[in-house]
């Protein structure tokens, strides 16, 4: 029964009706909220609808739940869509990096670079993406995702033309068009 609500939900999700998706994810959570994949796919409904304090206080229980630091990227990101670039800088400060998978490690670089910009710190934002990963990466999507994230800081730091040359690396690198 729980199974078909989150299947539900994502079909909602794919449809962008955020209101049914959530509806779905609610009664999930309600026959098994001790389970963390159900509070997963709550949070990620609700920081894919924009409800960012939901879905913080759902991936807290699921960190608590399960001890993956999976959701940290998400997580600080949260903090970001809530207007606390800094809560999210300070918060990624309490990471050890070198537990994360390359993945993992790469998404909160790009969230410490949004939240960097967000505070109106354009060349530190690039800083923080300058690391080894952007050109030894495998193509693929977190490769381009993190070029494409470059390009963007780049550009918002009035880099124009580095930030083409960026862009047409990380458009090379996205071998399945996630950018």
């Amino acid at each position: 029964k729980v199974a078909r609500f989150l299947v539900a939900a994502e079909n909602a999700l794919l449809d962008d009706d955020f209101e049914t998706a959530r509806a779905y994810v609610d009664v999930a959570k309600f026959d098994a909220g001790r389970v963390a994949p159900v509070r997963e796919a709550a949070a990620i409904v609700y920081y894919l609808s924009g409800d960012y304090e939901a879905a913080l206080s759902e991936l807290r229980a699921v960190r608590r739940m399960t001890g993956s630091q999976s959701f940290v990227p998400l997580m600080a990101d949260c903090e970001r869509g809530l207007g606390r670039p800094q809560k999210a800088l300070d918060f990624i400060k309490g990471i050890d990096m070198n537990l994360l998978d390359t993945e993992t490690r790469i998404e909160v670089l790009l969230v410490a670079s949004g939240a960097r910009a967000d505070l109106g710190q354009r060349d530190a934002a690039v800083l923080v993406l300058q690391v080894p990963e952007l050109n030894k990466l495998p193509d693929g999507d977190i490769k381009a995702r993190l070029q494409y994230g470059y390009a963007d800081a780049l550009l918002a730091a009035g880099r124009r033309e580095d930030a083409n040359t960026w862009m047409k690396k990380a458009s090379a690198s996205d071998t399945n068009d996630t950018t």
